[in-house]
């Protein structure tokens, strides 16, 4: 899918034509297809689909930490216009964790329980920067104490295990900003924890993100969390982004079948009646492995056609907005 280039001067992240595909003992997984979008500096892009469409692969792929059975490739993978596709396993080692840095879904499996919290804040901080052990840990302490960690300095020599959920993703949110990155890769971060902390969390990210101008790609299946938090909005299926747009446009007039399912399964304050059933998508994601034509979404698809089995055009009418369907610009149905 191409998506209309734009200046690279405030772009941190410039993805054009990624593809992952894996090799499995029932074929080759199609995992991520064509996927092509940008983030410029100070924008929030949020990814979001049902679990398996390639959202989490998305991510591993442009921080290169694909599996080895994973193989990787685009027509331009760039951060800070820097290509990655292109660039050397050391070369893209010195940027991971310096110019770019994720957090990933679970604290308890992402943090290592053999080591306390200052050791793994200031590991990287110490292997990209050069500095000496107080200056890492005056960072890690002023870190901490940003993301809302009470007593910072007393935690550093705690283990994981010794700190709540909602703590222990505060210490990865502060591990990734350990550096100063331009790109920050936030994959459901908020997805383990209660309701409340979810929104501190979610709120933290907002704040710290318009406060240090970073880039950032919030990775979720939930769209009520995406309105709080982007600007613009990219909805996976089967591997491709289907939808792509600003949020707010995306929400007042869908275009594509499967982001108008999901709108409809969130309940709406006012208008969703008390214990009526929420919508649901009938039907499950199509196994991407061997050869893959026309819509991935037509079998699930109220409108479906017989154009949709061939290949499917991609709409385009503004430079950021899009969408891969028969449906027109109207909302009519080709």
């Amino acid at each position: 899918m191409d998506a209309t280039p734009s200046p690279r001067g405030d772009v941190a992240l410039d993805v054009q034509g990624l593809t992952v595909d894996i090799d499995t003992p029932r074929g080759e997984l199609h995992a991520v297809r064509d996927v092509s979008f940008q983030v410029r500096r100070g924008e929030t892009l949020c990814i979001v689909g049902e679990s398996g469409c390639g959202k989490s692969m998305t991510s591993l792929a442009i921080m290169g930490l694909l599996p080895k059975a994973a193989r990787r490739s685009a027509r331009r993978l760039a951060v800070l216009d820097e290509d990655l596709a292109r660039a050397g396993r050391r070369r893209v080692n010195a940027l991971r964790g310096r110019r770019m840095a994720m957090i990933f879904q679970e604290p308890m499996t992402a943090l290592n329980p053999a080591y306390t919290i200052g050791t793994q804040l200031t590991e990287h901080y110490l292997h990209h920067l050069h500095t000496g052990e107080r200056q890492a840990r005056d960072r890690a302490v002023e870190l901490l104490e940003k993301v809302g960690i009470a007593s910072a300095a007393q935690r550093l020599g705690q283990y994981p295990h010794q700190l709540s959920g909602g703590l222990r993703q505060r210490v990865m949110i502060a591990m990734a900003l350990m550096c100063g990155p331009d790109l920050l890769i936030a994959d459901e971060p908020s997805t383990a924890l209660d309701v409340t902390i979810q929104a501190q969390i979610l709120r933290l990210l907002a704040d710290l993100q318009a406060e240090l101008g970073i880039a950032m790609v919030l990775i979720t299946h939930d769209l009520g969390v995406v309105a709080r938090i982007a600007r613009n909005v990219a909805v996976m299926y089967a591997g491709q982004i289907v939808e792509q747009g600003p949020v707010r446009d995306i929400y007042a007039a869908p275009r594509h079948p499967y982001t108008e399912g999901l709108l409809g399964c969130i309940p709406v304050p006012g208008r969703t009646p008390p214990g009526e059933p929420l919508g649901t998508i009938p039907g499950v994601v199509p196994a991407l492995t061997g050869a893959l034509a026309g819509c991935a979404f037509h079998d699930r698809c109220a409108h479906a056609r017989p154009a949709c089995r061939a290949e499917v055009p991609l709409r385009q009418p503004a430079p950021q907005r899009l969408w891969r369907c028969i449906r027109q610009d109207n909302g009519a149905y080709a």
